[in-house]
């Protein structure tokens, strides 16, 4: 884990947070500004800046995130799907360099991912 990351930080409960779930790889938590009725991220516990700077290595830990969210979803109020969004890097728009996963959904649709240039 990196001592200034800040999901590094809640994964340790130095900061608090509104825990969904954690077992011994991965940590969720409702996202502190949310964009849908429901919005959770899971990280894994182990610091990886991005979804760029992942490799084989972290095959597991990223299956578990990707298996689990389903269920924490549909636990959550997501039950008739949601999105799952990773960004990565500066054009991605990635605020926190520790790789997270957002879970968004609830009973309304969320409209589209991105808008389209015309």
């Amino acid at each position: 884990m990196s001592a200034d990351c800040i999901f590094c930080k809640i994964v340790r409960g130095e900061i608090p947070s509104k825990k969904v779930y954690e077992d011994e790889e991965i940590f969720a938590f409702h996202d502190i500004n949310p964009l849908a009725q429901v919005h959770f991220m899971i990280v894994p516990k182990q610091h990886i800046p991005s979804l760029a700077e992942a490799d084989l290595s972290h095959q597991a830990v990223l299956g578990r995130i990707l298996a689990k969210a389903g269920e924490l979803a549909r636990a959550q109020g997501a039950t008739d799907g949601f999105r799952t969004l990773i960004n990565t890097g500066r054009v991605g728009q990635q605020e926190v360099y520790h790789l997270h996963v957002h879970i968004l959904g609830g009973p309304d649709p969320l409209g589209p991912m991105l808008v389209r240039k015309k």
